[in-house]
C-alpha cells in the first residue's frame, strides 16, 4: 500500500511538471507585510529612552546604552573620543581596571565600551550585579593616569600601521576629501595625539555621555515590569550635561573632479578610491533606493557593474565595490580597489565610466531583480535575531520614521524599479569626485588629466596637506657630519674618530611588545669592532631568528627557513653598510647616497637622506635641529615582491659618552612593534661564536 501511494503521488508530481513552461519566468508573488513584534518604549525618570525586545528562548539579557549627542569637531586634538572610548572600561572610584574586567570574567558576562555608547550583555541571573558594574562604570569612571598613558603608546602603534596600510591612507584622505570642517573630516596624527590630555579625555566623556537624550535597548529574558525598574534603579539617578546637538550638515561636493595623491615609496600596487558626498541621512526616503543603485553599480557581488567590468573583463584587480554609507550627520559613496601600478589610470577611467553608464541609462531587468532578491534575503535572515528588532524600534525613534517603517520593508523594496534607480544615479552622483591614489610616484603622470587643470593635490598617510620638500641648506656629506658629531657627542670628525676608536664592542638588548603576539620579543644587537656584528630574536627563551656576519660572510637561521647563508649581493650591501654608526663610513664603502631635501612632518622639519643599494632604497630622517636620526623606512624588492619597514628612534640617552636611542617602533607590513631598550653594555665580553654559524 505504501508503494502505491507513493507512485501515485510520483505520477501527479510529474504531471504537474509537465504542466509548466519553464522558458517563461513566473511572475513574482505580492511582496509581504512583514509581522514584527512592537517593541516596548518607555522612559525613566531622567529622560533615557528605554526600548525593550522580549526573547525568553535563553536566560541572558543584554543592555545597549546609545548616546544621543551629535558628533564633536575635535580639530587639532582629533582623535580624543576615540581614545575616551578605549579608556572607558578602564576603572572606576570603586574598581580597578583589573578587578573590573575580574568581576566580568567571573560571570561570562560581556561589557564593551566606545565612544558613544556602552554595552552588557550576561546571563538573567546575574542582572543585579552585572547591571550594578555597569552602573559604576557611567557614574564613576576615573580615566586613570597610567591607561591614559598606555593607550596613547597603543594608538601611536596604530598611527604606525596607518602609515603601512594604504587602504587606511585612502580612507584618511576620502575623510578629509568629503567632510573637510565636519567631524567626519577629523583624522587622529601624530601632532593631535600628542596634543590629547586626560583632561580632553574627562571632557570629552562628559559632553557625550549624559542621560539627555540618550538611548537604553534592552534584548532577551526579560519583562516589562523588569526591565522597568531596573532600568530606573540603575540609570534613573544619573545626571549629566545638556545634550549636544547640532545639524552638521553634510559633506562638502566638489564641482569637478579633485585628484588626490598619497605617496607610498616602492608601491606595486595603486589604492583607489574615488568618492563624493550624498546628500540623504538615515531614514530619507531615498535610503532605499540609493542602497539598490550602489548594490547594482557595486555591491559585494561578483555580478555587480565594477566587478565585472574592472575584474571580469579588464583583469586589472581583485575586486573593485561600491560602498554607501549614511548617517545621520552625513553620508557618502565610494567605489575603491587596489591596481597594479601600469592600469592606474585606465582602472580610474572605467571607474568613472561605470558612474556615468548608471546614469545614462535604465539597469536591467535581471540586475534589478537580482539585487533585490538579495537584499531582500539579507533582510528576512536578520529577523532571526532579536537585536535586529530592537534596533528596527530604535532607529524609528531616532529618526523620525513611521512605525511600520520596516513592517513594509519588502513592500517598498519591491516598488523600486529602473525608472527610480535612474533618478538616483541622476540625482546623487552628478557632481564632481574625490579620485584618491595611494601609491608609487611614479603614476603621477597618469592621474593629471583627470582634474580639469592638471592639478594634484598631495596629502600625508593622515590626510593633511604635503609641505613640498624644500631644498636642503647643507650637502650630504655635511649632513653625514653633523650626525656622527651629535651621536658621539663631539665638535670634529677627528675627535669622533678618536673616540669611535675605543669602542670594541656594544651590545643592546631590547624589548618588543605587539598586540598580535602573546608574549614579549627579546631582541639582542651585538656589534664588535672594526665591522662585526649580530642580532638574535627570541620569545621566551625560544630562538626565533639569528642573523651573523663576522666581517667577511654571514647568514641566518630561523624556525621558518632554517639556515641560510648570506648571498653574493647580501654580502656586498652589508659590506657597505659596516660599522657602530655606518654613516661614518658611506663615503669610503661604495654607499650611494643623496640629500633629497627638507621635509615637514607634524610641524618638524627633517633632513632626507636617501641611500639606495640594487634592491634596496632607504630614506632617513634626520632632525634639522638636533641632527639625531628620528627615522628610516626601507623598502625591499625579492623575487619580485616589494616589502617595506618603518623604523622611528626616539629617548636618546649617553651611554659612555655616545648618544643611542633607547626606544623604537617598527612596522613590517602591517604589523608594528614597539621596543625599549631594558640594557645596554659597551666594551663588554662578547662570544667570538656570535658572529659565526
Amino acid at each position: 500500500m505504501k508503494q502505491i501511494i507513493t507512485l501515485v503521488a510520483l505520477v501527479a508530481i510529474t504531471g504537474v511538471y509537465g504542466q509548466l513552461d519553464r522558458s517563461v519566468r513566473p511572475n513574482p508573488a505580492q511582496a509581504p507585510t512583514i509581522n514584527i513584534n512592537d517593541s516596548e518604549v518607555f522612559k525613566t525618570s531622567n529622560g533615557i529612552t528605554v526600548v525593550l525586545s522580549e526573547n525568553h528562548k535563553l536566560p541572558r539579557v543584554s543592555f545597549d546604552l546609545v548616546m544621543g549627542a551629535s558628533p564633536i569637531a575635535e580639530g587639532p586634538k582629533a582623535g580624543v573620543n576615540s581614545i575616551m572610548g578605549q579608556l572607558v572600561l578602564s576603572g572606576t572610584s570603586n574598581r580597578t581596571k583589573d578587578v573590573l574586567d575580574a568581576e566580568v570574567d567571573y560571570m561570562g558576562a560581556t561589557l564593551n565600551a566606545d565612544g558613544s555608547s556602552l554595552y552588557l550583555s550576561c546571563l538573567t541571573k546575574h542582572l543585579d550585579k552585572a547591571l550594578g558594574i555597569m552602573q559604576d562604570v557611567v557614574l564613576n569612571t576615573t580615566f586613570p593616569e597610567s591607561e591614559f598613558e598606555r593607550i596613547k603608546k597603543q594608538a601611536e602603534s596604530g598611527l604606525l600601521s596607518a602609515k603601512a596600510s594604504p587602504d587606511e591612507m585612502a580612507a584618511n584622505a576620502e575623510k578629509r576629501a568629503n567632510f573637510a570642517g565636519h567631524p567626519y573630516g577629523d583624522v587622529m596624527n601624530e601632532a593631535s595625539l600628542a596634543a590629547i590630555t586626560r583632561e580632553d579625555v574627562l571632557e570629552n566623556f562628559k559632553a557625550t555621555f549624559t542621560p539627555q537624550g540618550a538611548y537604553l535597548v534592552i534584548v532577551g529574558d526579560i519583562t516589562k515590569d523588569q526591565a522597568k525598574a531596573l532600568a530606573e534603579k540603575y540609570f534613573g539617578s544619573w545626571k549629566g550635561k545638556s545634550l549636544y546637538k547640532v545639524d552638521l550638515g553634510g559633506g562638502k561636493a566638489t564641482k569637478g573632479n579633485r585628484v588626490i595623491f598619497v605617496n607610498k615609496p616602492g608601491a606595486v600596487q595603486s589604492v583607489i578610491s574615488i568618492s563624493l558626498p550624498v546628500d540623504v541621512k538615515s531614514g530619507d526616503k531615498n535610503q532605499l533606493p540609493l542602497t539598490v543603485l550602489s548594490e547594482i553599480l557595486g555591491g559585494g557581488s561578483f555580478g555587480s557593474r565594477l566587478m565585472q567590468n574592472l575584474r571580469e573583463d579588464k583583469a586589472y584587480t581583485y575586486g573593485c565595490r561600491s560602498d554607501l554609507q549614511i548617517t545621520r550627520d552625513g553620508s557618502w559613496m565610494s567605489a575603491s580597489g587596489s591596481f597594479r601600478n601600469e592600469v592606474t589610470d585606465s582602472a580610474i577611467v572605467q571607474i568613472l565610466y561605470e558612474f556615468a553608464r548608471i546614469q545614462e541609462g535604465y539597469v536591467t531587468d535581471e540586475e534589478l531583480s537580482l539585487t533585490k532578491a538579495s537584499m531582500a534575503g539579507g533582510f528576512a535572515r536578520s529577523l532571526e535575531s532579536p537585536q535586529t528588532i530592537a534596533r528596527f524600534a530604535l532607529n524609528i525613534i531616532r529618526n523620525n520614521l513611521a512605525a511600520d517603517y520596516y513592517k513594509n520593508y519588502l513592500k517598498r523594496l519591491d516598488a523600486i524599479d529602473k525608472e527610480t534607480v535612474l533618478l538616483m544615479a541622476q540625482q546623487y552622483l552628478a557632481s564632481g569626485y574625490n579620485i584618491v591614489v595611494v601609491g608609487n610616484e611614479s603614476v603621477l603622470d597618469k592621474i593629471k588629466q583627470f582634474d580639469a587643470d592638471g592639478v594634484i593635490e598631495k596629502m600625508d598617510a593622515f590626510g593633511n596637506p604635503v609641505v613640498e620638500m624644500k631644498t636642503a641648506d647643507i650637502s650630504a656629506d655635511q649632513l653625514l657630519e653633523k650626525y656622527i658629531l651629535a651621536v658621539t657627542q663631539t665638535t670634529s670628525l677627528k675627535a669622533a674618530t678618536k673616540k669611535m676608536k675605543k669602542i670594541k664592542s656594544v651590545t643592546k638588548e631590547m624589548e618588543l611588545t605587539a598586540q598580535q603576539i602573546p608574549a614579549a620579543l627579546k631582541m639582542t644587537d651585538v656589534f664588535q669592532a672594526p665591522n662585526s656584528d649580530a642580532s638574535q630574536i627570541e620569545m621566551q627563551g625560544m630562538v626565533l631568528q639569528r642573523q651573523y656576519f663576522d666581517g667577511t660572510n654571514g647568514g641566518s637561521t630561523s624556525m621558518q627557513e632554517g639556515k641560510k647563508p648570506l648571498s653574493p649581493e647580501a654580502l656586498a650591501a652589508k659590506k657597505k653598510s659596516i660599522g657602530l654608526f655606518p654613516e661614518m663610513n658611506y663615503k669610503t664603502s661604495g654607499m650611494t647616497y643623496e640629500l633629497k631635501g627638507i621635509e615637514n612632518q607634524n610641524g618638524t622639519d627633517f633632513y632626507v637622506l636617501f641611500t639606495t643599494d640594487g634592491d634596496k632604497q632607504q630614506f632617513d630622517y634626520f632632525n634639522t635641529k638636533t641632527f639625531l636620526k628620528a627615522k628610516s623606512v626601507i623598502i625591499q624588492t625579492q623575487d619580485g615582491e616589494t616589502s617595506e619597514q618603518a623604523i622611528s628612534f626616539g629617548d636618546y640617552k649617553d651611554v659612555n659618552g655616545l648618544l643611542f636611542a633607547h626606544s623604537m617602533n617598527l612596522m613590517m607590513g602591517e604589523m608594528g612593534l614597539s621596543g625599549k631598550i631594558v640594557k645596554l653594555e659597551v666594551n663588554g665580553k662578547v662570544d667570538p661564536k656570535t658572529f659565526v654559524e
